[in-house]
């Protein structure tokens, strides 16, 4: 009788995505849409002002901070 599961064979849903595949930029541009969109609010008129004054101060690395 074996004792392996179907889904053995799948990586876990628990596991940690590995450093190597964790990107905060692509090389481009940081938008304000971006840093909007990263920190986890919604795309209002308001927010998209916060962050480009952040990205005015901080430039890119504004993102970075936000991201791993």
């Amino acid at each position: 009788m074996s004792t392996s599961h179907s889904g053995a064979s799948q990586p876990s849903q628990d596991r940690a995505t590995p450093d190597s595949l964790l990107h905060t930029r692509t090389g481009t541009d940081v938008s304000p849409e971006d840093l909007v969109l990263a920190s986890g609010k919604d795309l209002t008129p308001r927010n998209l002002e916060w962050a480009q004054r952040k990205l005015d101060q901080e430039g890119p690395a504004a993102l970075d901070k936000l991201l791993p």
